[in-house]
């Protein structure tokens, strides 16, 4: 087994520097094991460096405190007082992971950040966190970092320069991006990946939802994983359910695919009207959070490149925009429309557009969009890079790398 190091997550790290000493809660979510716990070590380290004195940073790690965790937010507020060395320095950096263990923990949180001597940053692993009464109760004074797994910049680091990028990419589009993947054998990555599936899907879903059924769920994420960026109603999932000897109702299928977005297992992209500038309310796609999980979900057979490629751009601009849908522009699909403070942006996914008629129907969609947005064609060619009439063709490795684009315009 490869030395698990610290993989650096340099977008994470300059959200924390931004946001430190700011009169904001700072609140990280993500999927578990996406490095939520490794972002605030950094964070903590970047403290010492800037010369903040260790006895001025408090960490509660909620779950491994086990039977030693506070059982009430009464409790979690005095145990924090009580670590804190209010005689020697103005502030304490306060961390706390997987806080929504605790009932009500957001009195908790609240009363720490009303005082003038704190700064608090909590994490945890379900978007319910701030849809609960935290979101209300703290209501323009927080601030969120949503963690990802690695992504492939991240990933590509963990593997030392002269392994081709190609072949990390193909690891990287089966075992995924959750950071212990890259220390691990690849014999051994899928029953990592099945214990932080189980885990999700005890901890995360069903000890929220108990009625739930666990080998249910299991079955409709890997209807989910076996059908990535396919449009489906929640019938048609129920019906290609029961072929595979699962019954749920179209109501159920619903209520799984809430909770297991809620756990960030699957991001559901909205669909978008391009030219009416409109959400739609049919048409959006599903995709999983991590591609290892089809690994394990589907096993070896690695077939369907293009909609893994699809999931992992999906994913890669999830990181960079946050608001990312699937696109419609009268009888066309543009695969992602993205909105963020520069604006929209269009990308169309394709393996190769080497052939002249693939290239044409790729390039359709984005052609069809008559405004001065960036429009982008990504795909795994090396040769016809460059611009179409104001298209990109740029090379996903290149892109995901964020390198110079190149080649000469057309």
């Amino acid at each position: 087994m490869r030395t698990m190091d610290i993989i650096q997550r340099p977008r994470a790290l300059n959200w924390f520097k931004t946001w430190r000493d700011r009169d904001v809660i700072k609140v990280v979510t993500g999927l578990r094991r996406s490095g939520k716990s490794t972002a605030m070590k950094l964070a903590r380290q970047a403290l010492e460096a800037d010369g903040t004195p260790p006895n001025a940073i408090i960490y509660l790690d909620i779950e491994r405190m086990a039977f030693d965790a506070p059982k009430t937010a009464e409790e979690l507020y005095r145990m924090v007082i009580s670590r804190m060395d209010v005689s020697e320095q103005k502030q304490t950096y306060i961390f706390i992971d997987e806080v929504q263990r605790i009932p009500h923990f957001e009195q908790a949180v609240d009363a720490l950040y009303a005082r003038e001597d704190t700064d608090v940053y909590i994490t945890g692993s379900n978007s319910d966190l701030l849809s609960s009464e935290l979101g209300t109760l703290l209501t323009g004074r927080y601030v969120e970092l949503h963690m990802m797994p690695l992504s492939f910049a991240e990933y590509r680091s963990a593997f030392p320069e002269r392994e081709d990028d190609d072949t990390i990419l193909n690891r990287y589009l089966i075992y995924g991006g959750l950071p212990y993947t890259t220390a691990l054998p690849e014999e051994d990555t899928a029953d990592y990946l099945d214990g932080v599936l189980n885990t999700i899907l005890i901890k995360d879903v069903s000890q929220r939802h108990p009625r739930f059924n666990l080998t249910s769920l299991r079955a409709l994420l890997a209807f989910m994983a076996d059908n990535i960026g396919n449009q489906f109603s929640l019938k048609k999932i129920a019906d290609g359910l029961a072929r595979n000897g699962s019954k749920l109702s179209p109501t159920t299928v619903g209520e799984y695919l809430d909770a297991l977005t809620e756990s960030y297992i699957l991001y559901e992209a909205k669909p978008y009207d391009a030219k009416g500038k409109r959400l739609l309310e049919r048409g959006g796609k599903y995709y999983l959070g991590d591609l290892g999980f089809r690994h394990l979900l589907l096993g070896r057979d690695q077939s369907d490149l293009g909609h893994r490629l699809e999931n992992l751009v999906y994913l890669e601009l999830q990181r960079r925009s946050r608001k990312v849908f699937v696109g419609r522009a009268a009888s066309t699909e543009i695969d992602f429309i993205t909105e963020d403070q520069h604006g929209t942006s269009y990308y169309q996914v394709a393996l190769s557009v080497l052939d002249e008629g693939t290239l044409s129907r790729e390039l359709a969609p984005l052609r069809s969009i008559q405004d001065n947005y960036p429009k982008t064609l990504l795909t795994l060619d090396r040769i016809g890079l460059g611009d179409y009439g104001g298209i990109r063709h740029v090379n996903i490795v290149d892109w995901l790398l964020e390198r110079p684009r190149a080649g000469a315009s057309r």
